[in-house]
């Protein structure tokens, strides 16, 4: 075995991103997540990473979804809840006509009569999608205000994902479509502005 180097360190990724005040400036996605009665504050914790990594735009924690201030919180989002604009409503469907009223699409992720696969949804933007509780899933009462449902297809024994892991999937799947409509390439070492 040689002892060529494949991964980079720490320090070599670090270098790479931007620091909070750099972020700041930089332009996000016109991509929103609204989070609905998130019992684990773990979940919430994870979405605010998976957020920061695909460069969402903001996070709308409602219901009796925890939010920031939290240690608990702090320590699975490793400081991403700090670099992801977010704001908390009591209720979802205040957050939903606010969201509306910005001309977002609203995506339900949700497995109904008529959703979509995320890899056929015809996404729109700015585009909000809306992630439900770990067992009732997006409530009845919010999917009614949806303009569509989409899902992630499941082709194993299990009928679902956990809802941080399914905020990543389905956040970086829109990310990916929006930067190909705008022909930017997130994998290139040039910095590029959306």
């Amino acid at each position: 075995m040689s002892n060529i180097r494949i991964k980079r360190t720490h320090d070599e990724l670090k270098a790479a991103r931007p620091t909070p005040g750099e972020l700041t400036c930089l332009p996000r996605i016109p991509v929103s997540i609204l989070v609905e009665n998130i019992r684990s504050v773990h979940n919430v914790g994870a979405i605010f990473r998976a957020a920061d990594g695909f460069g969402a735009d903001t996070i709308y924690l409602t219901g009796y979804t925890a939010y920031p201030p939290r240690e608990d919180l702090h320590k699975v989002a490793l400081g991403a809840e700090t670099s992801i604009p977010w704001l908390h409503f009591d209720d979802p469907l205040e957050a939903l006509a606010r969201i509306k009223s910005r001309g977002c699409q609203v995506a339900g992720i949700e497995q109904t009569i008529s959703s979509q696969s995320i890899y056929e949804v015809r996404w729109q933007f700015p585009v909000c999608f809306v992630v439900g509780n770990e067992v009732a899933g997006v409530s009845e009462n919010l999917l009614k205000h949806c303009d569509l449902t989409a899902e992630i297809p499941m082709f194993g024994i299990k009928q679902s994902l956990n809802v941080s892991v399914a905020t990543g999937v389905v956040g970086y799947e829109i990310a990916r479509v929006f930067r190909e409509i705008r022909g930017v390439n997130p994998t290139s070492e040039k910095k590029e502005s959306i």
